[in-house]
């Protein structure tokens, strides 16, 4: 299971090979599939163990504690202590412990160069300190640096030297099992990392596969362990979809008005957290803890104008947005709106400061504005939530066939009515964006220069270089 750096067909280092495909008839590659299916079972246990731990605190810290300290409920200045201490801690994590506590979240989507082993209890403690008291990122940027470390570690603890391009179709693999299991789809996980890692061309199937086989079989895992447990599979669902009908002329209207809307609310995020993260890196313990105040206070806010839970605006939006779509009818027009500004805004502040993924936050402000949006006349709910979920995500990560898959495959055979709407609102938020903003979005490391060298090779093996930092 190792990797050369010539081709199967015997062409010089960084030529492409003559026939990309021959590394499926090697021992190699069937050696490499054995091991993604292996490495699967262990890498979604532990992204379960993980996603399970954050579900066990989040009510803990936010119900459990205040009542046991004599409160009848939870007080709406609560947010503001358990954000600082959430920011002490990941403010001390990210200084003091090996691996940053993961990439910057401000920078995009990072995948690719699977973190070293010593790297990951940084990236699982700032994770969950930022997941479980609150802040406004998502987990699917520590299971994609969880699931490539372990995979990544394994391969070297069972093979001593292995080369750079066996690390990384391994660490792909593991990425790939870990972060399949929280989007609910092995197909949704293979768009999103093949656009975000930069894979392409006839080595594409070559490399995926493997992470296709780790995810399925992952997936049972994660499965079984939700129903084992009684505690569910972590995984994004929606349940209750109201029911899609045919696009209308107007709803292709409301499409391209989202895609703008959403390109410069993205924009606006974005560049927001791009300002605040540099002196945040030079004060990193203080202003992660005043990052953390900013956060608590937003959420005050809310509650104390709307009468909602603070939670509405805590969290990464992944297990509301269910909420969002059955409670549309209780939800004035302002309240919606304001739930918009202070999610933005604490979605751009934990960007510059904690450290997760974007997408969940992404997806939720875009569905909230969608549902704004959806008391205009000539625009349904279903359409207008499915529209701006993917319209918001492309213009934060710059993923377009991501978004639009995310955003329609969440509805069920719903997302398939309104499919064409989603695709008209993602592309135009993606040019938009584009335009207003410039190309930053997903981090692309693609360990894989899939016009070079194959993935697998029979043959010695050959020591690979050290491996490079981690990113989440």
């Amino acid at each position: 299971m190792s990797v050369g750096p010539a081709g199967p067909t015997g062409g010089a280092p960084g030529t492409v090979p003559q026939d990309p495909y021959a590394q499926l008839r090697t021992r190699a590659y069937l050696k490499l599939l054995v091991f993604a299916a292996l490495i699967g079972v262990p890498v979604c246990a532990a992204a379960f163990g993980f996603l399970a731990l954050i579900g066990w605190l989040e009510p803990a810290i936010y119900k459990d504690l205040p009542r046991s300290l004599g409160f009848a409920g939870t007080p709406a200045w609560w947010p503001l202590p358990m954000l600082a201490v959430a920011g002490a801690l990941v403010g001390l994590t990210v200084r003091h412990l090996p691996g940053n506590g993961g990439h910057e979240p401000a920078e995009g989507l990072a995948v690719g160069g699977a973190p070293a082993l010593a790297a990951l209890p940084g990236i699982v403690l700032a994770a969950l300190a930022t997941l479980s008291f609150g802040a406004v990122l998502g987990p699917e940027a520590p299971l994609i640096a969880l699931g490539g470390g372990l995979a990544v570690g394994a391969v070297r603890l069972l093979q001593r030297d292995v080369t750079a391009q066996t690390v990384a179709v391994v660490g792909a693999a593991g990425s790939f099992a870990a972060v399949s299991a929280l989007l609910g789809s092995p197909l949704l996980g293979a768009f999103l990392l093949m656009e975000a890692s930069g894979l392409g061309g006839a080595m594409l199937g070559v490399v995926l596969v493997p992470g296709l086989l780790a995810a399925g079989i992952g997936a049972l895992i994660f499965t079984g362990l939700g129903s084992w447990t009684g505690l569910g599979t972590f995984a994004l669902t929606l349940h209750h979809v109201p029911p899609a009908a045919q696009p209308t002329i107007p709803e292709f209207g409301w499409a391209l008005v989202i895609g703008v809307l959403a390109a410069f609310v993205g924009t606006g995020v974005r560049r927001l957290a791009l300002v605040l993260k540099e002196p945040v890196a030079r004060h990193r313990v203080p202003a992660t803890v005043a990052m953390g105040l900013v956060v608590g206070a937003l959420a005050m806010v809310f509650t104390e104008v709307t009468g909602e839970p603070a939670t509405e605006v805590l969290y990464s939006g992944q297990s509301a947005l269910g909420t969002l779509f059955s409670g549309t009818a209780g939800y004035s027009v302002g309240v919606l709106l304001l739930l918009v500004l202070c999610k933005g805004l604490a979605y751009s502040v934990s960007l510059s400061s904690f450290r997760g993924g974007p997408i969940f936050p992404a997806l939720f402000l875009g569905a909230a504005g969608g549902v704004a949006l959806s008391h205009l006349p000539g625009l349904s709910v279903t359409a207008a939530f499915a529209m701006g979920m993917g319209a918001m995500c492309v213009a934060m990560l710059k993923l377009p066939m991501t978004s639009v898959l995310m955003a329609t495959l969440l509805l069920g055979h719903h997302g398939l009515t309104v499919m064409p709407l989603v695709i008209v609102a993602v592309v135009v938020s993606y040019v938009v964006a584009f335009r207003i903003g410039g190309p930053t979005g997903a981090v692309a490391q693609p360990a894989v220069q899939p016009s070079a060298q194959p993935p697998v090779q029979p043959g010695p093996t050959q020591p690979g270089p050290t491996q490079p930092g981690p990113s989440g």
